[in-house]
């Protein structure tokens, strides 16, 4: 395995991409399995950049919590970043961020995120990234491929921040591009493409992101996620913002858009909370990590 390369200036990366200098490339594939009673790393392969602390329990041996880190802090033009999840049969666990990941400009070169995830039978997989911070200038495409059993079970969120708000920045200039599909069973529950281009009119566009820099997604699927469900999270609102929750063939899909981030993490966490009995058959119980 590779060593841990040291933390890097996002201004003196970018004039490294400028200059021509290739980007990083990193690996992370992760297998749990549940083995007597307990969800267990079975598998922590790693290239580059890309590690996971070692696996947590703080709701016993059932749940297997991870931590998934990018010790360079952030993504420059031309790296290339994949991170590939594989839960066994009967296996729970969940998968999220130390803090926020960050898309920083780019000189030109564009930079890409590949996530995979493979969800087994009977198994549950809980994929909680905190946000992502999309800098005005960023050339990036994040695509997210989840592949269940059809008896699996998936939480996932993603919450994108165009800009820096906290200092009042636009993202007047670059792109992003995302891609989303989620399958069970060999058929697609959800997929979903989008483009956002800096300083386009979709930003402002009341169908587009209608003048908000955040936008959240949060995915339910599996036994559980029904009209009841779906009743009882729209009762859930949001402290601030446009927020909805839809229930299609397969999958309750909550969308929120909103002037920051941390409004939107608290909706979610909400209906994560009121959701989880429903999908895991237990408490929600917080990552540590999310109050630090």
């Amino acid at each position: 395995m590779n060593a841990v390369q040291p933390l890097r200036d996002p201004v003196a990366a970018e004039v490294a991409t400028h200059a021509g200098a290739p980007g990083w490339r990193a690996e992370l594939e992760l297998g749990f399995e549940r083995r007597d009673g307990r969800t267990v790393l079975v598998r922590n392969r790693h290239l580059g950049p890309l590690r996971v602390q070692k696996p947590l329990y703080p709701e016993g041996g059932a749940v297997c919590h991870a931590i998934v880190l990018h010790p360079p802090a952030g993504i420059v033009g031309g790296d290339s970043l994949q991170v590939t999840v594989r839960v066994g049969e009967g296996a729970q666990a969940l998968l999220t961020t130390p803090g926020a990941g960050k898309w920083y400009r780019s000189a030109g070169a564009e930079a890409s995120l590949d996530q995979r995830i493979a969800v087994a039978g009977g198994a549950l997989c809980e994929w909680l990234p905190q946000e992502t911070l999309v800098f005005d200038g960023a050339l990036g495409e994040q695509c997210t491929e989840v592949e269940l059993a059809p008896d699996a079970r998936f939480i996932g969120s993603e919450m994108l921040c165009f800009g820096r708000t906290a200092s009042g920045e636009r993202f007047a200039q670059g792109r992003f591009v995302t891609r989303t599909r989620i399958r069970r069973g060999g058929q697609t529950l959800w997929l979903e493409r989008g483009r956002v281009n800096g300083g386009s009119l979709l930003l402002d566009s009341p169908v587009g992101l209608a003048g908000h820099p955040v936008a959240g997604t949060l995915w339910l699927v599996g036994q559980g996620v029904d009209e009841a469900l779906r009743d009882a999270l729209r009762a859930i609102l949001p402290p601030t913002g446009l927020g909805a929750v839809t229930l299609l063939p397969g999958v309750l899909v909550a969308r929120w858009l909103g002037p920051a981030c941390e409004p939107g993490r608290e909706w979610f966490a909400r209906l994560w909370a009121a959701a989880r009995p429903a999908l895991a058959g237990r408490e929600a119980v917080t990552p540590r990590i999310w109050n630090t």
